[in-house]
């Protein structure tokens, strides 16, 4: 092979090695900006993903206990219960009194707990009549700040989706305007989904035992809940995604 000719091959294999090298610097810049790329998209990721917590629900421990009782369980041990607020059956319909409810009041006022009162509602009377009967019950016993008010419906007695809903507003209307207290609202979560609509401005009292304590979500136009019923065995069980205190706050303002 002549000079020039080795000269010339020479020359290339030059230009080709220096175009490897700069392919190969490429390569190497390439990967160490990837992987500084992925350890700042680490490093300013969202911090939830370095604190758990933050993105965990509260968890069965953190809700408040409580129980709902009526003349079922007449007899029911207040003191030794681990409940911290209780709700307990006053009237029903226009005539009804539950024979045990000046019992459970007083005892939940001498235990200190959160108590509250509700009525069994029956949408073929007259709402602001049931109302009356329920408030004169009530206001007989003797009122502490912190008392909750509940209108409890379950049943639509054979009424429209529309009368049953201008019912409840009636009630719950009424109530709210004779104590300055706003009531709650419980029943199931299939039958406050129908006829609850535009009720979502007084606190959610639900019914949904196939849920797990504090796992259910709102229906109708509830944005959140106030208090889950998830059991009725041996006898109606809660839990409030409130403290105590804060389920006062939405009582009686003043005795």
């Amino acid at each position: 092979m002549s000079k020039p000719r080795l000269a010339t091959i020479a020359c290339v294999l030059k230009n080709r090695r220096d175009l490897l090298t700069k392919y190969l610097s490429f390569v190497v810049a390439g990967a160490i900006l990837a992987g500084a790329f992925a350890v700042a998209s680490f490093a300013f990721a969202s911090p939830a993903a370095h604190n758990p917590a933050q993105v965990t629900h509260q968890g069965a421990g953190a809700f408040t206990y409580g129980l709902d009782i009526s003349n079922y369980e007449p007899l029911y041990d207040w003191n030794a219960s681990p409940a911290k607020f209780g709700i307990i059956k006053a009237t029903e319909g226009t005539n009804f009194r539950d024979a045990s409810f000046a019992r459970h009041w007083r005892a939940l006022g001498e235990k200190g707990i959160v108590r509250g009162a509700y009525h069994y509602g029956h949408p073929r009377n007259n709402p602001v009549a049931e109302a009356e009967h329920f408030l004169s019950v009530v206001n007989a016993q003797p009122a502490e700040a912190g008392d909750l008010l509940v209108l409890d419906l379950e049943t639509s007695d054979g009424r429209s989706v529309a009368e049953v809903n201008a019912w409840a507003k009636t009630w719950l209307s009424y109530v709210k305007d004779r104590t300055g207290i706003t009531p709650m609202f419980y029943s199931g979560w299939n039958f406050a989904d129908k006829y609850g609509k535009g009720l979502a401005e007084y606190p959610l009292w639900v019914a949904h035992y196939s849920k797990a304590k504090g796992a259910v979500t709102p229906p109708a136009d509830w944005k959140s809940w106030t208090i889950h019923q998830y059991s009725e065995s041996p006898v109606d069980q809660n839990v409030s995604a409130l403290t105590a205190d804060q389920l006062r706050g939405l009582g009686r303002p003043t005795a």
